[in-house]
């Protein structure tokens, strides 16, 4: 028969693939680890790792059922999570996931927010890129994210929680940053450009190409994460676009420019001149963690 430990045993070492690592993590000695895992491939029928003396291997049988078991022992933990909640008066727990950049412009006031108002919530954090989040929740790994756009909102709700302005980072010393006035898209013709990878960071692929669409600026680079960006732009590898939260990075060797289309770029309805950057929660829409909800109620508002 299959049981929880067998799982938790599989899952460490196709995580690990190592049986030694495995087997610290799970705080036991290998032997018992590897029973544990002959008994589990002689339950199922199938073979689920690959090992000899120098390496451990997933079978095809066994990526797909390493997905599978991550969801029964999520749904084991869900399970005993709401057990504890209801035994203890505990409220419960909130898996939230954020993007780096996204821990700059909001996540330290939510936090502070959490711990003031429902202090008998707890939080546990994960760093994941958008596509990450997205796929977290939908796994049920996550409760709650806070992401970039687009999103399937018929699966996930989404609220806007957070909007700024569209920046430009040139190396000190950069024609541009002598300028006294707003950037327009003219200013970065021929200019090298550091954009971002049009996967893995669509939403500032887009802004950047939406930006400079009738400038002809060349794209020197393709990145996934803001702070590469920066770091590429303060070795003077080219110029590139960026929400204003990334003044916070504390980078040395760049200046920050404001950016304009032109026309004077009236405010926003949100005080955002310019090109706007947003940040949005998101969650499943048929989540049944009661603190979710209570985390929901306290979002309106932040970040404005």
């Amino acid at each position: 028969m299959l049981t929880l430990d067998q799982v938790r045993a599989f899952v460490a070492v196709a995580e690990e693939l190592h049986f030694g690592r495995a087997a610290d993590r799970l705080r036991m000695t290998q032997p018992p680890l590897s029973r544990h895992i002959q008994k589990l491939e002689r339950t199922i029928g199938v073979t689920l790792l690959e090992r000899d003396n120098r390496r451990v291997v997933l079978t095809d049988a066994g990526r797909g059922f390493l997905e599978d078991a991550r969801r029964m022992l999520t749904l084991v933990d869900t399970a005993g999570d709401r057990a504890r909640r209801i035994a203890g008066g505990a409220t419960g727990t909130v898996r939230l996931g954020f993007t780096a950049v996204s821990a700059i412009s909001m996540l330290g006031v939510l936090l502070r927010r959490l711990t003031d108002e429902v202090p008998e919530i707890d939080v546990i954090l994960h760093e994941r890129v958008t596509a990450g989040q997205v796929d977290g929740i939908l796994r049920g790994e996550l409760d709650l994210g806070l992401a970039r756009p687009p999103f399937d909102i018929v699966t996930l709700g989404s609220r806007l929680a957070f909007r700024e302005p569209l920046y430009a980072v040139v190396p000190v010393g950069h024609p541009l940053a002598g300028l006294d006035r707003p950037l327009t898209p003219d200013d970065f013709n021929n200019l090298p450009v550091i954009s971002y990878n049009p996967v893995q960071s669509r939403y500032f692929h887009e802004l950047t190409v939406r930006f400079l669409a009738n400038a002809h600026a060349r794209i020197e680079q393709q990145v996934h994460q803001i702070l590469t960006a920066v770091l590429l732009v303060a070795a003077r590898r080219g110029v590139a676009l960026v929400p204003a939260s990334a003044r916070s990075l504390g980078i040395e060797g760049v200046v920050f420019c404001r950016l304009t289309r032109g026309g004077g770029d009236p405010l926003d309805r949100d005080g955002v001149a310019g090109e706007p950057v947003e940040l949005h929660v998101i969650w499943d829409r048929d989540s049944t963690n009661p603190a979710l909800w209570r985390v929901l109620d306290l979002l309106p508002g932040i970040g404005a």
